[in-house]
């Protein structure tokens, strides 16, 4: 087996080894089905930029993950289709003219939506899409009126209360909605034949009505009455919130034109910008579409446009992977990794500084791009790959110390740790009637960012176990901890995951073998192997919101349950060995699993490929495997 471990290693080294981009970093693929695809090719139209070129290679991609019942997926075991995802890549291609209706796969994709009930029962980001380009009329009221960005700090609730991930998207929906923008052309498709119900209206209404709670309405009406005393007038209050919205946006511009660098923020953006009269032709217009357009990537010869770029998790991962097979700190290949991530260390201030005012910057970001939004787990994944360049080098000393202190100040009251800002888990929230409000709104404490921080507490700083930082994490971890033994992870998919962190985390901070919440994860571990040695999750575990198994087993999957089986176990089991033995024989297997999203933006809609995930958690397990039991 020691061979066959050795020479497995090898060959995933030289693969990361040869896929380095120039500037030291790993630009592997950040894939997200086609939804990306279809809104270029709308921006485009609506702006009526004419990159043809790139429309008919968006179109080419599109149609090639069509399904055979003419739907459109967000994961290979989705019962028959995502009717979002599919009304999205069938408008997409309509409007770019090089797709006619009557075409056979689009009657096809036309019967399905119909099927599962028009555009009537789509989610609510694709209806926001759908009445900003003028296919549905806006609601008379929208969940949260543009007015609430003016409420304060001291307001028992405000704009900073929702994650700033969510309030990327919600700010510039808030100016449209209130201004009911619609945007057509003269080459805007008609999709009326796509409403299953003809009395469009009132059923559109009923949608919208649903929208809003009694009890949301009523809070939120409180809050904004409340703002109305410090203004003359309404329609002075209104001014003066559209030109917040409008200065919240353009001062989280990132140095590519986009917002944050997320690709539905910088696109809503786009048309909020629109809505207040700014030209099609104005710089800061061009700059977000040549942002979005340099997000681009191919995959298997086609073009796809990125949500965002991965490059400093990935290479923040693949250098301490790396570094972990035994690759030494002096390499060239961790050199320039390693360049590259100090380069990218973030010394501005960004939103997190609200909840966390008397923190210095110094964090990382996940895009490459990111210089105020920084995240807790690129942080921590970041020092642990230039732990060792910084020990040997003492005027890098104050990256070391900027980054842990920032991450650590990021522990949240309750004990855990977020991605994005402390606190910011107001569950009145929750009542807030925006589809995935739990998880694009809040930001809370979650079980991968919390076990995957303890881990890197407790194997790369010199803070006791005692120390109440890591008492409170693990606190938090126990009172985390499902029945089954297993924990959900809120980024990855999902609980093998969560578990894996976790299990990890909890062995870095004084956990043993025997420590009852490490006992029952391995325990659930083991008994949801697969014969074939490995482990696979479906994405439905995200809506179940209980673990829901693959039925096959995955590169990544397999690689979490066994490193997490490793930081366990004192010797190794059938378990591990079985395990290791899939990861080697199963390293150039190609099929649908290894294009499974392993990773979730928002559960049922937005899930996640990352393309370096098949070497570097092998390699890393591997090596792990290798340090321990060899």
């Amino acid at each position: 087996m020691n061979r066959f471990v050795a020479s497995e290693m090898e060959r995933l080294t030289n693969i990361l080894k040869k896929d380095q981009s120039p500037d030291g970093s790993w630009d592997y693929a950040f894939e997200t089905g086609v939804s990306t695809d279809a809104y270029m090719i709308i921006l485009l139209r609506s702006l009526e930029i004419h990159e043809e070129k790139l429309v008919q290679a968006l179109v080419e991609r599109i149609i090639s993950k069509q399904e055979k019942n003419g739907a459109w997926k967000v994961f290979y075991d989705e019962d028959q289709g995502n009717l979002s995802a599919t009304i999205e890549a069938y408008y997409g291609l309509l409007y770019s003219g090089f797709v006619h209706s009557d075409a056979p796969h689009m009657v096809q994709a036309k019967q399905f939506i119909l099927k599962q009930g028009g555009l009537n029962k789509a989610g609510m980001f694709t209806k926001i899409m759908l009445a900003l380009t003028g296919q549905e009329a806006w609601p008379n009221l929208f969940p949260i009126p543009l007015e609430a960005i003016l409420l304060p700090g001291y307001s028992p609730l405000n704009i900073y209360d929702i994650s700033v991930f969510g309030r990327a998207n919600i700010v510039p929906i808030m100016l449209l909605a209130h201004k009911k923008y619609r945007l057509t052309t003269s080459r805007t498709p008609d999709l009326s034949h796509l409403y299953a119900q003809r009395d469009l209206y009132s059923d559109h209404d009923i949608y919208w009505e649903q929208m809003r709670t009694i009890e949301w309405r009523n809070y939120l009406s409180s809050l904004t009455n409340s703002l109305q005393s410090s203004f003359h007038t309404l329609s002075n209050l209104e001014e003066i919130a559209a030109e917040q919205a409008k200065q919240y946006m353009l001062k989280r511009v990132e140095p590519d034109g986009t917002l944050l660098n997320y690709f539905s923020a910088t696109f809503l953006m786009i048309y909020a910008l629109l809505s207040l009269g700014i030209s099609k032709k104005d710089k800061r217009i061009t700059n977000a579409v040549n942002g979005l357009k340099s997000m681009a990537t191919f995959i298997d010869g086609k073009i796809h446009m990125q949500y965002t770029t991965a490059d400093v998790w990935n290479t923040s991962l693949i250098s301490y992977a790396l570094q972990e097979a035994g690759i030494t700190e002096n390499a060239e290949v961790i050199q320039k990794a390693n360049r590259y991530l100090f380069s990218r260390q973030q010394y501005k201030y960004g939103d997190w500084v609200v909840h966390n005012t008397y923190t210095r910057p110094g964090g990382w970001g996940f895009s490459n791009l990111n210089t105020i939004h920084p995240d807790v787990d690129d942080t921590t994944a970041s020092l642990r790959a230039v732990r060792k360049d910084i020990a040997s080098q003492p005027d890098l000393h104050q990256v070391w110390e900027r980054g842990t202190q920032w991450g650590i100040a990021m522990q949240n009251n309750d004990g855990g740790w977020p991605s994005f800002e402390r606190n910011v888990d107001k569950k009145i929230l929750n009542l807030l009637p925006v589809q995935g409000a739990k998880l694009l709104l809040l930001d809370p404490s979650t079980a991968d960012l919390t076990g995957r921080t303890l881990e890197f507490l407790g194997n790369f700083t010199n803070l006791n176990q005692s120390h109440s930082l890591i008492k409170r994490g693990v606190d938090w971890l126990r009172k985390d901890q499902k029945q089954n033994g297993s924990w959900y992870g809120r980024w990855g998919i999902c609980y093998i995951y969560g578990t894996w962190a976790a299990v990890t985390g909890l062995m870095a901070c004084g956990a043993n073998s025997e420590t009852p919440m490490v006992r029952k994860a391995v325990q659930w571990l083991k008994e949801i192997q697969n014969e074939d040695g490995g482990w696979g999750e479906s994405c439905k575990s995200d809506t179940e919101k209980s673990y829901v198994p693959l039925n096959a087993s995955t590169l990544t999957h397999t690689a979490w349950a066994v490193d997490a089986l490793i930081a366990a176990s004192p010797t190794t089991t059938p378990a591990i060995e079985n395990g290791i033995q899939f990861l080697i024989e199963k390293g150039n297997n190609r099929d649908w699993t290894s294009d499974y999203p392993k990773g979730q933006g928002m559960g049922g809609a937005f899930y996640i490929h990352y393309h370096s995930y098949r070497y570097i958690w092998p390699l890393l397990t591997l090596s792990h495997y290798k340090q321990k039991f060899f």
